[in-house]
């Protein structure tokens, strides 16, 4: 299973935009774009799992950053959801009564949150030979859920290295065309959120290497007996000379 975002663009919450209290209105998913991942969802890719869903009488639910372990994340479901010229647009009910949907929908009223995801699987996939792109044209749909910006990209980060660690196991042999590219889209994440670490350590100041003490500062050595001594660390090309000349006397 694996998660995508789209923008909250054109959201409507709450009676101040003509609807029910609790209710929102946004697209979980925007058609004919090519994604961070090369991946570009086609329409027609939701009418099937949309059929299914209705069929089954059970509700599609919507959730809080596909949170799927903790009950209280499941904050409501969708009403409708249809595909449009833009993508799949859906209504939904957010549960009040619910302490999280509460935030959730004051957070979306406020135009504080920015993004819907939805999970989902790949049924019916092609490659675009001209752009590259990976088209998805078939999808299985599990849920839609509101996100935090950002938070998505640590949600894809999981999925892709859960699908190269499955790879892993065809090492030696020849992988076909979709799983390097699974490959590739996994090594491109990772590299990404390496990068948005080592950029977090040095905005607060922290430092990768630790292991050497400033220049003219004590280094702390370790003695047999488990007694610390401190020698003082050259600072310079003078001080190293010097250090070198005491100790060529204490050897004589």
């Amino acid at each position: 299973m694996q998660v995508k975002s789209a923008p909250l663009v054109q959201i409507k919450a709450g009676p101040d935009d003509g609807l029910q209290d609790g209710q929102f209105i946004a697209y979980a998913s925007v058609f004919g774009n090519v994604d961070s991942y090369g991946d570009v969802v086609e329409p027609g890719a939701f009418t099937k799992t949309l059929e299914d869903w209705t069929i089954s009488g059970v509700n599609l639910p919507v959730l809080w950053g596909h949170d799927m372990s903790d009950p209280f994340s499941n904050i409501g479901h969708v009403v409708t959801a249809a595909e449009d010229e833009k993508g799949l647009k859906v209504t939904a009910q957010l549960d009040l009564d619910s302490p999280k949907a509460a935030q959730v929908y004051r957070l979306l009223k406020g135009r504080r949150v920015n993004q819907m995801s939805f999970a989902y699987d790949v049924l019916v996939d092609s490659k675009d030979e001209d752009t590259g792109a990976h088209l998805l044209s078939e999808l299985k749909l599990y849920e839609v859920s509101v996100v935090a910006l950002g938070a998505n990209q640590e949600t894809e980060v999981l999925a892709v290295k859960s699908a190269a660690a499955g790879l892993l196991a065809k090492a030696g042999r020849v992988l076909s065309a979709k799983n390097e590219s699974t490959l590739r889209e996994a090594k491109s994440s990772l590299d990404v959120a390496a990068q948005q670490i080592t950029d977090v350590l040095a905005a607060i100041g922290e430092s990768t290497d630790q292991t050497k003490p400033p220049a003219g500062e004590p280094a702390k050595t370790e003695e047999p007996s488990g007694v610390k001594v401190e020698e003082p660390m050259p600072a310079g090309p003078d001080d190293v000379l010097a250090a070198l000349t005491i100790k060529q006397k204490e050897t004589q």
